[in-house]
């Protein structure tokens, strides 16, 4: 299989990350960076997709695209490879330790067993995994969010948007983290229109994590979906997801992004006109704000939870076609209130 990895250096790269990493089984005294408290270099290893998916990733690099510009970081970026194992991801976090990263920053939860195993070995180092909860430890900040709260608002709006009602939801991978995703839309449809459909599909199972990263499978996910009438569609898929807003989008159809506001993002200009409204988590402040914490000597670390009460998460403004829905706007606002006085409580299960 063709190998796509790269590790590209944003500002001044040390040469050691060129290096090939042959000794993941080191003492930590022999492994340990050599970086002090704060954080002139920092690094971010990306999830599934890489830079370039108008979502999850891109996200991730407009927290360190700032940090370069507001903190005068030198900035690291490391990609993944086509089906990669958690061998290649134990040494690509090795590799940007050693070269005296801090932060280093794992984009998705698939970089858990890795950092559970890099971590130790570097104690100065504080290790950043976004999604990801489950890997805990005295330099690891878990960056989560409440991705069921903003897909609950998704799942308003499109219930009452909604002309055929059935609406789709497309899920890249089944996995817990998705199903929050799914979970909250549908409770979002459902309070809202009980007589609205909701249609939901998974493009991959694990241990295939092709859901996302190919946007031919998202691309036929959402063309099934137009024809058992769905005229709008939420898709939490990552690159996966750019197939399923082409097809919807040329259907002349409402699209749901994620992640990223969507409908600002260069690669899918050709069809903003059909993203009503993206699920937005704040990954770039989270990002930013934990290479800040390094910086300033008081490393965040633990779980560091952004939700709907502070912005964390809700449902982006840029279609202009989106904030003329009075209507619509009116419901997402009052749910929105609801949900964080405790009125309504999101499940984060379907």
């Amino acid at each position: 299989m063709r190998r796509i990895t790269r590790i590209a250096t944003v500002g001044v790269m040390s040469a050691a990350l060129a290096l090939s990493v042959s000794a993941c089984g080191e003492s930590s005294s022999s492994s340990t960076s050599t970086t002090d408290s704060k954080a002139d270099k920092t690094a971010i290893a990306y999830d599934i997709g890489g830079r370039g998916d108008q979502s999850f990733n891109d996200a991730a690099y407009a927290g360190l695209a700032r940090a370069q510009k507001d903190l005068g970081v030198k900035g690291t970026e490391a990609e993944p490879s086509e089906g990669e194992s958690d061998a290649d991801k134990v040494q690509r976090l090795t590799s940007l330790a050693r070269a005296g990263n801090n932060p280093v920053i794992g984009v998705g939860f698939a970089y858990a067993p890795a950092i559970k195993k890099v971590a130790p070995k570097f104690p100065k180092t504080t290790f950043g995994i976004i999604d990801d909860a489950s890997v805990t430890g005295a330099n690891i900040a878990n960056i989560v969010f409440n991705e069921e709260q903003g897909s609950y608002l998704a799942g308003v709006a499109a219930a009452k948007v909604t002309k055929t009602k059935t609406v789709g939801f497309i899920g890249g991978v089944e996995t817990p983290l998705i199903k929050k995703f799914q979970a909250g839309f549908q409770q979002g449809v459902k309070d809202t229109d009980p007589s609205v459909k909701v249609l939901p599909q998974y493009l991959t199972q694990p241990p295939n994590f092709d859901g996302f990263s190919k946007p031919d499978l998202g691309k036929a996910a959402a063309q099934g979906q137009l024809d058992k009438g769905a005229d709008v569609v939420y898709s939490a898929a990552g690159l996966a997801g750019s197939g399923a807003i082409e097809a919807v989008s040329k259907a002349g159809k409402w699209n749901i992004g994620v992640d990223s506001d969507q409908y600002q993002q260069e690669g899918l200009a050709a069809y903003k006109e059909s993203i009503l409204t993206s699920v937005t988590k704040d990954v770039e402040d989270s990002v930013l704000n934990l290479i800040k914490s390094v910086q300033d000597g008081k490393p965040q670390s633990g779980e560091v939870r952004y939700g709907l009460a502070k912005d964390g998460v809700g449902l982006a403004m840029s279609n202009p076609a989106f904030t003329k829905m009075t209507d619509v706007i009116a419901a997402v606002d009052k749910a929105k209130k609801e949900i964080v006085d405790g009125t309504i409580t999101v499940k984060t299960t379907p």
